[in-house]
């Protein structure tokens, strides 16, 4: 399958590339700024109909503008997970970007800035100091970006325990079905689509469940985070939570009487975090009321959350990691 993209990638991109000269460009400047989302999915509907045979189907992991000519969005066919780009319009698929002027020494140049550049602004950013600081993690209960990041703070929180306030809070959108030409119920909590989520109601419902663990069994809160990301997807969570929790003896009855009562309540508290904060990715970092703009290792974000202490405990001198999760990116 891997092969079978790649020549198909081939093909497409020559095909834009004429396009691309007799128009004279895409001509985004002049095209409305839609949701990369539903941009997205417009590729890949044209993916299954007129790419994959078979039973063999694409579907949307995420997606998020570039800049206003491009949006890059991950899809996952046979289990697999491809990065490929279209144009704003929608008219132009590239399965994939190649600079063909780019020398290996350039592109080696290009990498060693873009490192230097990250590692800058998480220098030159300044938190506000507390004697506890406080950090919000925003996230899609399954975006793949987001539960990198999740990842990657669980061992700092392990780390620095009490001495630090780690919450884990979630991204929740408006009108979202309506801007994807679908029944309100696929990605929303009811018809007013007042709470909806981006990859569907799955997620929503997930996000809800992890507010209640996190209200009434706080203890096994990351216990079931992480056992959720590694046992269960969007598409089959709803038969799959119950048992994950029951493992981890988390109350199910417990947790879904909350979820039945208070869905709309914790979903409204998220909803005033994201405006205040201008949470609209996932991931979005917060340390302090202060947006976190740098890697996602588990070691990036502890120096962050350590240089926002009034005076930094000694655990803050132990290094957990300097490895980059393997793609970064986020949901939006």
């Amino acid at each position: 399958m891997k092969n079978k993209w790649f020549i198909v990638s081939l093909v497409v991109i020559l095909g834009v590339l004429v396009a691309s000269v007799i128009t004279k460009g895409f001509g985004a400047e002049k095209i409305f700024r839609q949701p990369a989302n539903k941009i997205a999915m417009e590729a890949i509907d044209y993916i299954n109909k007129n790419v994959l045979t078979g039973n063999t189907t694409a579907t949307l992991v995420s997606s998020a503008w570039l800049d206003n000519d491009l949006i890059k969005f991950a899809l996952e066919i046979d289990g697999k997970n491809f990065d490929s780009y279209i144009s704003s319009d929608g008219k132009f698929l590239f399965p994939d970007v190649f600079n063909m002027k780019e020398t290996e020494e350039e592109k080696k140049e290009k990498e060693k800035k873009a490192e230097a550049e990250e590692k800058s602004k998480l220098i030159s950013i300044e938190f506000p100091k507390t004697e506890k600081p406080d950090v919000k993690l925003f996230v899609m209960s399954f975006c793949p970006y987001g539960n990198q990041a999740e990842d990657s703070m669980k061992p700092v929180m392990e780390l620095l325990g009490e001495k630090v306030n780690i919450s884990l809070n979630y991204v929740i959108y408006d009108n979202y079905a309506k801007s994807m030409n679908a029944k309100p119920e696929e990605y929303c909590l009811s018809a007013d689509e007042k709470y909806c989520s981006m990859h569907g109601r799955g997620e929503l419902n997930q996000d809800i469940r992890e507010l209640c663990v996190a209200k009434y069994q706080k203890d096994k809160f990351w216990q079931f985070v992480d056992e959720i990301n590694k046992g269960a997807s969007a598409d089959n969570v709803e038969t799959k939570w119950q048992a994950i929790a029951k493992n981890l003896n988390i109350n199910v009855s417990k947790i879904k009487t909350c979820q039945k009562n208070e869905a709309e309540k914790l979903l409204e508290q998220e909803v005033v975090l994201n405006n205040k904060y201008q949470a609209q990715g996932s991931p979005t970092l917060v340390i302090n009321d202060t947006t976190y703009q740098s890697g996602i290792s588990s070691e990036s974000y502890k120096q962050a959350i350590c240089s926002a202490f009034i005076n930094p405990p000694e655990e803050c001198k132990i290094m957990i990691s300097t490895t980059e999760n393997e793609a970064q990116g986020s949901c939006n």
